[in-house]
């Protein structure tokens, strides 16, 4: 239900094996993993500073616009003459020459001639002077920037890179103008180097970075969001899933109804009874927690000419089709529950916030809003109304809006638990955000939210959870560990709650390997955890194992539920993909790179 907490950043010029700021990006898992992994470099980096030679980093006077001055390296001698004739001039004082008149041209806006002249200067430049025609080829993408001629900034910018892989005005240009022809990959592996190169203290770099990272991601998880395969969720996440509806009508007469014969007896689990409907077995089904011949249930029923139950067949199939992502079968389905008009007001309010909430799911918010607003008029004492788009809000940011969403669940509903546990992540959600940056405790009200659940629900094992994570995040570490026992005996399949577990286990006592073997009897439980996967992978680049963390990310994204899943796993994964590129680039070895994963 709820993300992993931040964590307040301790010195990080730790020398511990496992010092606290590492554990708290670890925890955090913020902007991707692109700067947690590369502070790992630069802190490697600064202990070895004293006995590495200082490598060029290609910084140079050539700026864009080029500088219109001569450089060093063309500047007369003092035994010679000031004017040299051009017979006298060796071929790269020709090329400096050249390279002059073309920043002359490039000052006053004439950058057809620059670039003749940039030109020339290559031609002319002996290829031993890497540095010299590295600024050449950099000074003509300068002007092609200029003609907005993309494709041959970028084709300069990569032969000036080959020439000097640390260029940094080159890497600068080339990110640039692969960002603006949408090859995002290239300009992410740039950026990423500008980084390291630029010591982490170039804020346009960094924001670059965030930029092209978050850009990536989307466009990677809409593809695959788009192609992904359907599957079915864990019981448990279909469990939380229906504890968070009190009025839908087809989960309360599954409750009421029980089959006559055990499920088990194929006769009945397979439909076979004539005196019992397909639906009516779907029922059965969910109650006994056996959801995947549902949909064929379902469908079963819609095939039936005298059918009864059409409506509700069609809502119970949409419902699972939701579940398994197969949103546009789910569409489909309640966009024809939608349009019959004899149908049962809660029937229809519940087909609407199921539809709303794909369409929010699919980006659309306007659409989804405008079926929660429509429900509303429908339905205005129906708390899951208000519960799920106060769920929607806060994954929109709209933390205030949620709160009042939420508030309006819990007064149609005192005991609706899912509600006032959501209230109460918006509330620690609302916190963190207001004091994001300060080293203030988390504040005693927030914890007093959670338990407070604890004490109105004690056999929830969300509830319970939800309360550790924030005692966890208050250093009451000994508390926590007591509430993630008794979440976990209460919720035995609640792989996430183990997930979390594992990493108080990393707050608390910085113990990397025992937090791991807890991570991973979470995927023990449930193999399609998709959270266990990133927040492995978060942990191994931690130790700078980027190929073992890029394996998690691909799991992880196999498993995720949502595009916005997607597209946050994608930015961790294209991230530690760009940091392994840069590093093999650079001749870098990041800690632990190679080496084998965590066990």
């Amino acid at each position: 239900m709820a993300a992993a907490s931040k964590s307040v950043v301790s010195d990080p010029n730790s020398t511990d094996t496992w010092p606290k700021w590492q554990v708290a990006l670890a925890i955090g898992a913020p902007l991707a993993v692109v700067i947690g992994g590369l502070w790992v470099y630069r802190r490697s980096k600064r202990k070895d500073a004293k006995s590495s030679p200082k490598k060029q980093d290609g910084r140079d006077n050539t700026a864009s616009p080029p500088k219109t001055g001569k450089d060093k390296s063309s500047t007369p001698s003092p035994t010679k003459p000031a004017s040299i004739p051009d017979e006298d001039q060796t071929p790269l004082e020709k090329a400096q020459a050249e390279k002059n008149k073309g920043n002359k041209y490039f000052k006053g806006t004439r950058y057809d001639q620059a670039i003749t002249c940039y030109t020339q200067a290559i031609r002319m430049c002996p290829p031993g002077n890497k540095t010299d025609l590295a600024t050449f080829y950099h000074n003509r993408a300068a002007a092609y920037e200029k003609l907005r001629n993309n494709k041959m900034v970028i084709e300069d910018c990569t032969t000036a890179l080959e020439l000097n892989n640390r260029y940094v005005k080159a890497l600068t240009r080339r990110a640039s103008a692969c960002e603006q022809l949408e090859d995002l990959s290239q300009a992410l592996e740039d950026v990423t180097a500008l980084c390291i190169l630029e010591g982490f203290q170039n804020p346009t770099s960094l924001q670059t970075a965030d930029r092209v990272l978050k850009n990536l991601g989307q466009t990677k998880a809409k593809e695959a969001f788009r192609n992904r395969k359907p599957a079915m969720p864990s019981k448990h996440f279909i469990r939380t899933y229906f504890a968070a509806f009190v009025n839908d009508p087809i989960l309360n007469a599954a409750k009421t109804t029980t089959p006559p014969k055990p499920v088990e007896d194929g006769q009945v689990a397979n439909g076979e009874a004539s005196d019992v409907s397909p639906y009516q077995q779907a029922l059965w089904k969910i109650t006994a927690e056996e959801y995947d011949d549902i949909i064929s249930l379902c469908t079963q029923e819609l095939d039936l000419p005298d059918s009864q139950s059409q409506p509700e067949a069609k809502l119970l199939r949409a419902t699972l089709y939701l579940l398994c992502n197969q949103y546009d079968l789910a569409l489909a389905d309640l966009k024809v529950v939608l349009s019959e008009e004899d149908i049962p007001k809660r029937l229809r309010v519940n087909a609407m916030i199921k539809r709303g909430s794909i369409y929010i799911q699919m980006e659309k918010q306007t659409e989804g809003l405008d079926d929660f607003a429509s429900a509303v008029r429908i339905d205005p004492e129906n708390a899951d109304i208000y519960h799920h788009r106060g769920h929607h809000n806060i994954q929109l940011e709209r933390i205030d809006d949620a709160l009042r969403d939420l508030e309006n669940a819990i007064s149609k509903d005192p005991t609706f638990a899912a509600s006032h546990v959501q209230k109460s992540f918006a509330e620690h959600k609302r916190t963190a955000m207001q004091m994001m940056g300060s080293n203030l405790p988390l504040p005693q009200a927030v914890l007093q939210s959670y338990k407070a659940n604890v004490d109105m629900f004690p056999t929830n094992g969300d509830a319970r959870a939800l309360y550790a994570q924030a005692l966890g995040d208050a250093g009451k570490f000994e508390e926590a560990e007591m509430q993630f026992s008794e979440a976990v005996r209460l919720d035995p399949d609640n792989a996430t709650a183990l997930v979390h577990r594992g990493l108080l286990k990393l707050q608390a006592d910085k113990d990397i390997k025992e937090a791991t073997n807890t991570i991973n009897s979470a995927l023990e439980l449930d193999p399609r955890c998709e959270y266990a996967y990133e927040v492995l992978g978060t942990l191994e680049v931690q130790q700078g194992h980027m190929d073992y963390a890029m394996g998690h990310f691909q799991k992880a994204i196999e498993y995720s539920r949502t595009e916005s899943e997607m597209s946050h796993l994608f930015s961790l994964l294209e991230a530690a993909k760009a940091q392994l590129n840069v590093a093999k680039n650079f001749g870098i070895q990041l800690p632990g790179l190679g080496g084998p994963p965590m066990v």
